[in-house]
């Protein structure tokens, strides 16, 4: 009921904290990076190679988001490698594919992989608009898959709703509206006139549905005066930005992406857009750190994809982000963003997966064995903790997001060490059992379940 509940003390139950610490994992959870090999396999082990297929964009405006996935994916491999490989004897061999050649192609280029190269392992994919026809393909050929990103709620919801081969590890689609909005209620409750720039394709209008059923319940004060719909790939964002302004918004709203992103900013600062309102999105901050100017505005929220930053956790408290930020940045000359930490993460777990298996079952381990390993896995990563639920396959790590700053330490804006702020994901995702919804079941259990809270 409207008025029962005080905004501040909601989002105090939800555990929304600023620079929240973690402490260091116990030693009985298994951690990411830790590449010596198994010390005694059980049964006979083959040393054929573990081949991989990766698909990402390696091309066009999505590469500064999605190569960096490829990346950390690499370095795991090339670290697991240089122990010997899984389980000491197999050496992991990558084949890429492109991303970029768009949905039916990866389609076909996934049944090649499997059926041509006989790949061991599928991983990759960047754009929600591809898990939903891939996760099917990759069930139908029996094909053990961990999807690092694709994050629509949509592969779980309705493409895939009772997943065996299929997994994936970055939060729901649905978190990065829902953490978004919440930064927006903690830090401008008084705005009320909201214009809306979004990639006119289902990640766009997922973060618009949910960002708004947020405001919905905790700032109900507040109306859409501007929706703008740029398509993929978009490289003049004028009309969108004109549009927004014109409409004399107290705050602009963006899940515009990789370097669709990086054209859009830069053209905003021509309209100064960012000094006639607050600026907030969802994904800014998800491209390789570099792909980012230092005439980036400071103070604009700047989400990760709720996800990850290579500035958090600190590493003064989280060993295990500073080495692989080090490793990375060593290896590459760049810094991760939550793609490498993803790509870098699933490698690792499918590695402590068939691990575990082995020791269950000798030799090496079939899929089934492997995927029961995986399912309800916890591991420690740079990000943190992640958690795969059994039920849906899908990765779960707590929500993340931040402000905008320029620093004298990186050549380009990061977030603010000061201002993070994190959400337990459990707080913000349907929990188990929740009926499937339209359009999303998250989207539905905050409708249902939140309510509407004054000032």
């Amino acid at each position: 009921m409207v008025g029962d509940v005080n905004r501040r003390d909601f989002l105090s139950t939800l555990g929304v904290s600023v620079g929240a610490a973690l402490t260091t994992a116990g030693a009985a959870l298994p951690v990411v990076g830790v590449a010596h090999a198994q010390e005694r396999p059980k049964g006979n082990i083959p040393d054929k190679p573990y081949k991989i297929g990766h698909m990402t964009f390696f091309t066009g405006p999505a590469a500064v988001l999605g190569e960096p996935m490829y990346k950390g994916q690499l370095l795991a491999a090339e670290e697991i490698n240089a122990a010997g490989g899984l389980l000491g004897k197999r050496k992991i061999e990558i084949l890429k594919a492109d991303e970029a050649a768009g949905t039916d192609a990866n389609v076909k280029e996934l049944r090649r992989l499997k059926l041509s190269e006989h790949i061991d392992f599928f991983c990759g994919i960047t754009s929600s608009g591809n898990t939903p026809a891939l996760g099917p393909v990759a069930e139908e050929l029996k094909l053990l898959t961990i999807f690092v990103d694709g994050c629509t709620d949509f592969l779980f919801d309705k493409a895939v709703p009772n997943p065996h081969h299929i997994f994936r590890i970055t939060n729901m689609q649905s978190a990065d509206g829902v953490t978004c909005a919440i930064g927006v209620v903690q830090t401008w409750p008084k705005i009320k006139r909201i214009a809306h720039i979004h990639p006119d394709y289902s990640y766009g209008r997922n973060a618009f549905d949910h960002f708004n059923i947020v405001m919905k319940k905790l700032m109900p004060h507040t109306e859409v005066v501007s929706e703008g719909w740029p398509k993929l790939g978009t490289t003049d964002f004028s009309s969108h930005i004109t549009k927004a302004i014109s409409a004399k918004p107290d705050l602009v709203v963006s899940s515009v992406w990789g370097g669709d992103y990086v054209a859009m900013y830069k053209q905003a600062l021509r309209y100064g857009m960012f000094q006639k309102a607050k600026f907030a999105s969802m994904i800014a901050f998800g491209v390789a750190p570099h792909a980012l100017g230092k005439d980036h505005p400071e103070g604009v929220l700047a989400g990760v994809h709720s996800n990850y930053h290579f500035t958090y956790p600190a590493g003064d408290r989280w060993p295990y982000n500073k080495t692989f930020v080090e490793k990375y940045h060593k290896r590459f000359n760049e810094y991760p963003n939550f793609q490498a930490e993803g790509g870098y993460t699933t490698t690792y777990m499918l590695k402590t997966a068939i691990e575990k298996a082995n020791k269950l079952v000798g030799g090496w381990p079939d899929d089934d064995a492997v995927i029961t390993l995986l399912e309800g896995m916890m591991m420690a990563g740079p990000a943190g903790y992640i958690y795969i639920r059994p039920d849906n396959h899908q990765g779960y790590k707590d929500a993340v997001t931040g402000f905008s700053k320029n620093v004298p330490e990186y050549p380009f804006p990061i977030l603010d060490p000061q201002r993070i702020i994190t959400i337990p994901i459990r707080n913000i995702t349907a929990p188990p059992g929740w009926p499937k919804g339209d359009p999303t079941s998250t989207y539905t259990w905050i409708d249902k379940t939140w309510p509407v809270v004054k000032a």
